[in-house]
């Protein structure tokens, strides 16, 4: 969907003093920004320079990866990634950083990232009033479209001297970041028009997970259009109330996953338990979350509009996962058996996955 842009916001001090209107009446940032018909990357950038207001924003200079390898000693900090349905906070140290390409990695511990620096547009040192009147610190990174690909908020055992001397070393004033719309989506081929023998031979002939996406491309074939052109041999839908019994039996049977999520220039995973499931109803809106220490996921069941099961063969047999999709037809969550490479699949993940209610 295009940005419509309030052309009556026509100067950044009319943007500050609506956004800020807009967070009095309890929107979360992105939302409020959206209320004025901009991104948030749009909003963050009329803030930028000085002005009176609560939310205090710095440029940063372009230096993406350089940020990320300067973050280590502030110790822990959170993790923010999310799309349009899920946002996924995992608490860690930011350290074990590596480049290849424009394509980044990040796997220690705590913090497991794959970073697509080519949709990394623009970033900032924001400031702004938290809870309690305290100061919430962080950098968020935003695309061309000024939609957030992810953000690193300050915990409460971080090292603020070490981070505020990251800031000051990439702060840079005279950055002037700006965003233009989105295109609109290509469509997607027909099904007709696709090799679908082809598809399902290719696809058991698989030997890595990480050969799936190159296969799409070969065919030519969208994500969710491959799942239902194979649907029987490797996929099934699932009813979307799937995603709460997957979390609610792997927190009871205190079995480990794997839980990704997305932005266009960030997937973040957290492996290990989930323990603490929790619903939330709330205007317009239908939650289910995970609320343990160190990892947080928010997750919009009422905009989920389908679910699958996927099973992937590999060298090391085969990888089930089940896979979350919004109206748009992007994947916004996918679910995985911890599993370590050169390993099967846990068993029981297996049977929980297959055990989901079908569509």
């Amino acid at each position: 969907m295009n940005t419509v842009v309030d052309t009556s916001l026509c100067d950044a001090a009319q943007i500050r003093a609506a956004f800020d209107q807009a967070r009095k009446q309890g929107l979360r940032a992105k939302d409020a920004a959206q209320s004025l018909g901009l991104s948030e990357g749009a909003v963050l950038a009329a803030h930028c320079g000085e002005h009176a207001g609560s939310l205090q924003v710095q440029p940063l200079k372009p230096q993406w990866l350089e940020i990320l390898q300067a973050l280590q000693p502030c110790g822990p900090l959170m993790a923010l990634t999310r799309n349009e349905a899920v946002v996924h906070e995992k608490d860690g140290i930011y350290q074990g950083f590596t480049k290849e390409g424009p394509i980044g990695l990040c796997n220690n511990e705590d913090i497991d990232l794959r970073l697509f620096f080519f949709a990394w547009h623009a970033g900032f040192a924001v400031t702004e009033s938290g809870r309690y009147g305290q100061p919430m610190h962080s950098l968020q990174f935003y695309d061309q479209h000024g939609t957030a690909v992810h953000k690193i908020y300050i915990r409460p055992q971080t090292e603020m001297q070490a981070w505020e001397q990251v800031v000051q070393a990439f702060a840079d004033s005279a950055q002037r970041y700006s965003f233009v719309e989105k295109a609109e989506r290509a469509p997607v081929a027909d099904d007709a028009s696709i090799d679908a023998a082809g598809l399902r031979q290719a696809w058991a002939q698989l030997k890595d997970t990480h050969d799936f996406f190159g296969m799409l491309k070969t065919f030519g074939c969208e994500r969710q259009q491959s799942f239902r052109l194979t649907r029987g041999a490797f996929c099934e839908p699932l009813s979307n109330t799937a995603v709460t019994q997957l979390l609610e039996q792997a927190a009871s049977a205190e079995l480990p996953i794997m839980v990704f999520v997305g932005s266009k220039g960030c997937i973040q995973i957290h492996s290990g338990p989930v323990r603490h499931i929790k619903p939330l109803q709330t205007p317009g809106s239908d939650w289910i979350n995970v609320l343990d220490p160190g990892f947080n996921l928010h997750l919009r069941r009422d905009l989920i509009t389908s679910t699958w099961l996927v099973r992937k063969p590999t060298t090391d047999g085969v990888v089930t996962s089940v896979e979350l999709f919004d109206a748009t037809g992007d994947v916004v969550a996918m679910f995985f058996g911890v599993r370590n490479p050169g390993q099967a699949a846990l068993q029981a993940w297996r049977t929980l996955a297959e055990g989901l209610p079908l569509a």
